[in-house]
């Protein structure tokens, strides 16, 4: 069992890395996605610089890896630590991707697809129902967050954020597994992280450490100005216009 496990962990690594959203840019469009946009290798900003379709099928691909993987350490008869342990391995395969050079994108999509996959196959653990059988309170408090933060101040990312944090807390609340619960915790970790090692920018050295910090756990971006992030002039072309 350990082989399986061993090689499942390598397994969903090396899917999460496959980058969908810079593949579909690039064949699209013929473009870097990180160089573009807000410069995350995800569906979000590639819907900005393609198509809603293009956008649609890195969607659906990106929430199905995480859900795969999740379920063949199920199928190989894999406990649920282990489980949580392969899903976690294809959401840091998207954050730091190994056919990018590590810089990937933050993995939401993927942590949604494992945290709606998780709970339902394990539904009998759980000692409150889930909402009509198919949606766990985790993905309900997600949205609920999600939908708060955009309606009031306009911040997607804001409410990505908060809404991973009440993950675990959700999970601990309903008595789920322990396993289950520090997945959660888990998955919010890696997305701050991702957050705060985001790639240098051409606008990263003039803010203050303090706030860059600040805007990227909160924001995303290293400004607060979303307009003028998105509008930024590529770090690549900046330097070689230093250059020549």
């Amino acid at each position: 069992m350990a082989i399986e496990f061993v090689l499942l962990l390598l397994a969903a690594y090396l899917l999460g890395s496959f980058p969908a959203a810079y593949f579909a840019a690039r064949w699209s469009r013929g473009i870097d996605i990180r160089q573009y946009g807000s410069g995350n290798v995800g569906a979000t900003n590639l819907l900005g610089l393609t198509s809603k379709w293009i956008a649609i099928v890195v969607i659906i691909f990106d929430l199905a890896k995480g859900m795969a993987m999740v379920w063949a350490a199920q199928l190989v008869g894999l406990g649920i630590a282990q489980q949580v342990a392969v899903g976690l391995a294809t959401i840091i395969g998207h954050n730091w991707p190994v056919f990018l050079r590590f810089n990937g994108g933050r993995g939401l999509l993927t942590i949604l697809g494992i945290a709606l996959f998780l709970p339902l196959i394990h539904s009998s653990l759980i000692n409150r129902p889930l909402i009509n059988v198919l949606i766990p309170w985790e993905i309900v408090a997600f949205f609920a967050l999600g939908a708060v933060a955009f309606f009031t101040i306009h911040s997607v990312p804001l409410g990505a954020v908060a809404g991973m944090a009440a993950m675990p807390l959700v999970s601990w609340g309903l008595g789920e597994p322990p396993p289950m619960t520090l997945g959660f915790l888990a998955m919010f970790l890696i997305m701050v992280i991702r957050r705060l090692t985001a790639p240098k920018t051409s606008v990263t050295a003039s803010v203050p450490p303090g706030q860059l910090v600040l805007n990227r756990l909160l924001f995303d971006r290293d400004i607060r100005d979303r307009q003028a992030w998105i509008h930024r002039q590529p770090l690549k072309q900046e330097e070689k216009r230093g250059k020549g």
